[in-house]
């Protein structure tokens, strides 16, 4: 048996997390199995290199910000392989490079091309343990060190896993699996057994932070089972694989999965655009221009003088790119004006048996309502319905969502070990 394995940061936070961790390793590889690991960087130190190289530097330069930030996961990745060695195991650490990561040049937020992991086949042959430093690999055309975006050791295992048909891939956090809820938000939230590729993709993309959204995606094109769990306790977890309920099984899909909501977006509003051919085109197209990702989108009808509004949200941290955009093309549009909201946050409710229910937006927003909340936005999908919420009324409107759909549990199991549930 083959078995990838990767640690985040809050479980390889200090000395003692890494002796534990090591001890995990060993135990895995003591059962027979061949072990690769992940690594992330420890605790917080990925934010602290971020913070030393912007007192250096206002605006470092990519290339050498990706060459800095990559040093925390050698780090990790060398006293992990220490600490096995002293429990009488052979380990061998890696860098994304050594380990066969090839990417793309873009620095800060590469992807994956290919891995050829023909060095950790070596050492697997030769009973070693691997580790492998998460989040980085190589430029294809560069060879210069690239990172993969925050969050993405995930998607570093994921894509390892694959590349050596391993049977599963282990992603260890500190909690539990996959919630109905953030823990955090909700303490009766119900740990999920098994979770969809399609339902742990709307999850993630609707801000549930348990794993990276690439690392799902890459999980369902190459079909490779993910065992969510804990380092800080030996709970089940959540397995996260393709699921097919046959019809005439008897098997009925629950209405909904969980709830997951986002604070990150801000929203944009677009007001006294013409109402005529290509005008929202010429809206979204300065947009894209400038690199910016847009999620929910409303367009008023028409109204006095044949304007209209469009309202969208987008990343928070893409405002200043949209607005600078919008405001250079606004000649051109014939706009009249932006109005700019950060305060808001996204809820969205999740699962496929919402396909054959109906009724299910008249309870979410029937709880919602009898919460007081008020709803900005909304935004469905197969198996989502999504609104945008004024940003105070966010954890209130988790938990109203989380009761209306009979999701909360009595057993008090959704535990966050450490900080960030990563």
């Amino acid at each position: 048996m083959r078995v990838v394995q990767k640690f985040g940061g809050s479980s390889v936070a200090d000395a003692a997390s890494i002796k534990r961790v090591a001890q995990r390793i060993v135990d895995t590889k003591a059962r027979g199995a061949e072990v690769v690991v992940v690594i992330s960087a420890m605790g917080d130190t990925t934010d602290e290199l971020m913070d030393l190289a912007l007192q250096v530097s206002p605006q470092p330069r990519p290339r050498e910000l990706d060459m800095l930030l990559t040093a925390g996961e050698r780090m990790s990745a060398a006293l992990l392989a220490m600490a096995i060695n002293d429990l009488a195991f052979e380990a061998r650490s890696f860098t994304g490079s050594q380990a066969g990561v090839i990417t793309t040049g873009t620095h800060g937020d590469a992807r994956i091309i290919d891995i050829t992991p023909g060095r950790i086949e070596t050492a697997l042959e030769d009973g070693d343990i691997v580790i492998v430093a998460g989040f980085q690999g190589v430029s294809q055309t560069s060879k210069d060190i690239t990172t993969l975006g925050r969050g993405a050791s995930d998607t570093t295992a994921v894509a390892l896993a694959a590349a050596l048909g391993a049977d599963y891939c282990e992603i260890y956090s500190d909690v539990d699996g996959v919630f109905t809820a953030d823990p955090r938000i909700v303490p009766g939230a119900t740990r999920i057994p098994e979770i969809s590729y399609e339902e742990m993709l709307e999850m993630a993309a609707q801000g549930a932070k348990i794993l990276h959204l690439r690392c799902v995606e890459y999980a369902r094109r190459e079909n490779v089972p993910v065992h969510v769990r804990s380092s800080f306790s030996t709970k089940p977890g959540t397995w996260v694989k393709d699921i097919e309920v046959k019809e005439g099984s008897g098997m009925e899909q629950p209405l909904i999965t969980g709830v997951a909501h986002d604070r990150s977006e801000s929203k944009i509003t677009v007001v006294g655009v013409p109402d005529r051919v290509g005008a929202a085109a010429e809206v979204f197209s300065a947009v894209a221009d400038a690199g910016v990702n847009i999620d929910m989108i409303v367009q008023n009808q028409s109204i006095a003088n044949d304007n209209t509004a469009i309202t969208f949200t987008l990343p928070g941290g893409d405002k200043v790119k949209a607005l600078d955009a919008l405001h250079g093309a606004r000649e051109r549009i014939g706009f009249a004006e932006i109005l700019y909201d950060d305060a808001i946050g996204k809820v969205s409710v999740i699962g496929v048996g919402m396909r054959s229910h109906p009724g299910v937006s008249a309870t979410f927003f029937r709880a919602l309502a009898e919460t007081g909340i008020n709803i900005q936005m909304i935004s469905t999908s197969e198996i989502r319905i999504s609104v945008v919420v004024g940003a105070d009324d966010v954890d209130a409107a988790v938990r109203a969502a989380h009761t209306a759909f009979g999701l909360d549990s009595v057993s008090g199991e959704a535990v966050v070990y450490a900080g960030t549930g990563r």
